[in-house]
């Protein structure tokens, strides 16, 4: 597939300090006048600044702007209220590899962060045509763009050159770089979103006073809540509803609007938002249907009410969406049937209905939400962005994510990682079938299925994925009322030997273990129960225990050591009802404070339990608690770094890439790339006769190995490989076997792994490693991460499942090389991250042993695709 014209997505929305947005796009002839206009609005010395001299400000200093052709010249323009507020160019130099570059801001607008904005995504455009240095010729009392370069992130060394300040900085974007990009987008997203979660005033656009309509129920909603601020409600006939005086346009309405809400057809949608956003209004939510669901006129549609509210610096939630609920500001905006509790639980939904069940069974198990938003389309705001905000929000201590689809994965595995470490994040995502998934032509490409990618995000970036409603939550009860387990050690205390034994198989299904109680436990129980009791785990106070009983005996197994947890379960007998146990379990972690978290499934039970997590079955209890073990896992596990690599000649595979037509790469190609990355391979040669044949093998010593020559075929599955030829003979056998060209191998030997890399087209690069050899798919157990890999995530992958036992030494074998093996997955993780061309990377058999590994076979396929990108650049 051809690649896109240069600057084919040099269109681009970004985010500034202060929330506003900003739509970045090329100049083209049409600009001039209002280039024009623009040079005409600065003032007399940032005219001077700029040109570093006095200028004529007329068409023909705009022309000189206009129409780039994003190789030899780039340039951007920021349009805002139809008027252009800002621009920035680069030039080529006589050195191809720099170019010379400026920007401009218009002065009410200078400290707001538009001129850092321009110079990111410069940087990137002159970076995608081959520019890898900038160079600024800035004049010393230019302290605003001074500032802008110091502050960019990026490597800078200033030069004093005839008066002027020459700064010159590469603009390759490295960690440290994407970082500073990041801790930018989260100040600018958080102050964006700020009017949705914390608005003053409300005006819901088609609030009619019929009853059953969804403008009408949703400002009813926001009435029934008690909204902290003013609520405004606008109709064609400006006819009041609940009471509440009407407006016929959102621009009649007297007071600053902080949030507007749309509730009228998909079809007035866009003159509804064009009137709030010239009212001034930042935030809008869009309910309405219509759009992009719609097929290709509600695409078109959606596209241009984005457009506008970029023209106006807004941001816009939804549409086809449910609206918001924000407990701060005790504003349900949403048309859900009951009013949504508040808690300490953060939900954001792509889906109108599954949020609506959600916000029905949280209601039924008392668990409260600090804000509720479904995001419908997700034309602008997403998952992303509220992860930004709720990371901020001290009253949202867990995060709950549904999601159907990814917007930009590589952002939420940054952003998730980040925000994991202070608050967990649970998720539950759809399509977890294989149906649908590309056809997969390597051993790698066939391991990764379709949510091998969600799977391996998500590990990495420290959610929790759930597998059904239910499951989600009852580990967001358990998280946002308990701490976590310091370990897998769970304590069962019951009046029932068979639930018990019910919770006792969950939980090592679930990875948990039920260990023996101290001694001194046990001791003190046998003087609390009866003698025909089980002071052993589990512990079993039989049917006649009392409320007393339970009260007595739960502080004894949490003060164990031994335990990191306790379950309590109970069905109603005689001696006992539900509600009295609760009350009890209730007392006894008032008396006796624990941080180890009290799980219990009290059957029968009506009375809330605030200190204890309370789940309909034992099952429910062993999952969750599992679910709350392994972000207690995560959070121990180390951070990990991202090292540097010696070997790696990334001009010389990007080369060799460029040059490769679609399809596999023949052998010779496939050894010169993995060569470039510093990769171990075996000697081998290709040759085109059998006498050439036997006469290397006798040169790389006996026994030898060969194989087809031919590029891309799975070898052993052809019959195109021959192993442990003794001598010249068997290998001119071999040859006229499998026909000519062939390779030639001297054997090597060691366990058998497999190691690859697939292009996700949604996710990118994921790097595999697993058990190898012919029987690779069958065995498979291979793991999957996204890159880029640190040396944490390499070490983990290499020592789990089946692969880590094989590494280990399995049945006696002498361990592999750690080491070894952990630089072959960052150097994959380095290969797939820097060359989105290589679709499919099978390394396959890595034979590994003591001493290092070595890599025998490789398969690569290249396929020249321009992945489609959102103009959203947070």
């Amino acid at each position: 597939m051809p690649r896109a014209a240069p600057g084919a997505f040099a269109e681009v929305d970004v985010i500034l300090r202060d929330g506003r947005t900003l739509r970045l796009r090329p100049p083209t002839r049409e600009d001039v006048p209002a280039l024009t206009d623009f040079f005409g609005t600065l003032s007399a010395q940032s005219l001077y600044n700029r040109f570093h001299g006095t200028v004529s400000v007329e068409d023909a200093l705009s022309e000189r702007f206009v129409d780039p052709d994003f190789v030899e010249r780039g340039s951007l323009i920021g349009v805002t209220d139809n008027r252009v507020v800002a621009l920035a160019n680069w030039a080529r130099l006589r050195d191809p590899l720099a170019a010379e570059a400026a920007f401009t801001v218009a002065d009410e607008l200078q400290g707001h962060g538009v001129g850092t904005r321009l110079l990111e995504r410069l940087a990137a455009l002159a970076g995608e045509a081959g520019i890898e240095h900038f160079i600024a010729e800035v004049l010393p009392s230019n302290v605003a763009m001074l500032r802008v370069f110091a502050g960019a992130g990026l490597e800078v060394r200033r030069e004093i050159a005839e008066g002027n300040v020459e700064i010159e900085f590469p603009i390759a974007a490295t960690r440290e770089y994407v970082t500073a990009v990041d801790t930018r987008d989260h100040v600018a997203v958080v102050a964006s979103l700020r009017s949705f979660f914390e608005p003053r005033s409300v005006a819901v656009v088609g609030a009619s006073a019929r009853r059953g309509t969804i403008g009408g129920e949703l400002f009813r909603n926001v009435l029934a809540g008690e909204f902290t601020g003013a609520a405004y409600q606008v109709n064609r006939n400006a006819e009041p509803v609940g009471g509440v005086r009407a407006y016929a346009s959102v621009e009649e309405i007297p007071d600053d609007l902080d949030l507007v809400v749309i509730c009228v057809p998909g079809e007035h949608v866009l003159p509804a938002a064009e009137s709030a956003l010239r009212a001034g209004v930042r935030a809008i939510c869009v309910i309405s249907a219509g759009f992009a669901e719609h097929g290709a006129e509600g695409r078109a549609r959606q596209e241009e009410l984005l457009a506008l509210a970029r023209a106006h610096g807004a941001r816009l939630l939804g549409p086809n969406c449910l609206g918001i609920a924000s407990a701060a500001a005790r504003l349900n905006a949403t048309f859900a049937a009951k009013p949504v509790p508040p808690g300490n639980i953060g939900f954001s939904s792509q889906s109108g209905a599954l949020g609506l069940a959600l916000l029905e069974a949280a209601a039924r198990r008392d668990l409260g939400l600090s804000a509720f938003v479904s995001i419908g389309n997700k034309a602008d705001v997403s998952s992303n962005d509220l992860l930004e905000w709720w990371e901020e929000d001290e009253a949202t201590d867990v995060v709950l994510l549904y999601l159907e689809s990814f917007g930009n994965p590589r952002k939420f595995a940054r952003l998730a990682q980040r925000v994991a470490r202070r608050k967990p994040i649970l998720a539950l995502k759809s399509g977890k079938t294989r149906a649908g998934s590309r056809a997969a032509s390597s051993h790698t490409a066939a391991l990764a299925g379709s949510d091998a990618a969600v799977d391996a995000l998500f590990h990495q970036a420290g959610v929790i994925r759930a597998d059904t409603l239910e499951e989600l939550l009852d580990v967001a009860a358990l998280l946002a009322s308990q701490p976590l387990p310091h370990g897998r050690r769970v304590g069962l205390l019951t009046n029932a030997g068979g639930l018990g034994i019910l919770c006792a198989d969950a939980c090592e299904a679930a990875g948990l273990e039920l260990p023996s109680l101290a001694p001194e436990t046990e001791a003190a129980l046998t003087e609390i129960l009866p003698a025909e009791a089980t002071v052993a785990n589990p512990v079993d106070m039989l049917g006649g225990a009392t409320a007393e009983s339970f009260e007595r005996v739960l502080p004894v197994m949490l003060a164990d050591n031994r335990v990191d947890s306790v379950i309590v379960l109970f069905v109603p007998p005689v001696s006992a009802g539900a509600d009295e146990v609760a009350a009890a379990l209730e007392q006894a972690l008032a008396a006796a404070p624990t941080e180890k978290p009290v799980l219990a499934a009290l059957m029968g039970a009506g009375a809330s339990t605030p200190r204890i997590a309370r789940f309909d079955y034992p099952e429910s209890a062993a999952r969750a608690l599992a679910r709350a073990a392994q972000r207690a896992d995560w959070l121990r596990h180390p951070r990990g770094t991202f090292p540097e690599l010696d070997r790696v000649d990334l001009p010389r595979a990007r080369t060799l890439v460029t040059a490769s037509a679609d399809g596999w790469l023949a052998p010779p190609e496939a050894r010169e790339l993995l060569e470039a990355f510093g990769i171990p391979l075996v000697p081998e040669r290709v040759v085109s006769t059998a006498d050439d044949a036997a006469a290397t093998a006798a040169e790389f010593g006996f026994p030898a190995v060969v194989k087809t020559a031919a590029a891309g075929v799975h070898k052993t599955e052809t019959g195109g490989v021959a192993v442990g030829l003794r001598n010249e003979d068997e290998v001119r056998d071999a040859v006229m076997r499998i026909g000519l060209p062939v390779l030639v191998q001297p054997m090597a030997r060691g366990v058998e792994l497999l190691a690859g890399v697939v292009q996700d087209p949604v996710f990118g690069p994921l790097v595999a490693f697993g058990p190898g050899g012919v029987q690779a798919e069958l065995i498979g157990d291979a793991g999957f991460r996204t890159a880029p890999l640190t040396d944490a995530d390499a070490e983990e992958v290499i020592r789990a499942g089946k692969a880590g036992r094989l590494v280990a030494g399995f049945r006696g074998a002498p361990a592999a090389d750690e080491t070894a093996l952990q630089q072959l997955v960052l150097r994959l993780s380095r290969l797939g991250e820097e060359l989105p061309e290589v679709a499919e990377l099978d390394l396959n058999p890595v034979l590994a042993g003591p001493d290092g590994c070595i890599v025998v076979d490789a398969r690569i396929r290249i396929e020249h695709v321009e992945r489609r990108r959102s103009p959203k650049s947070w």
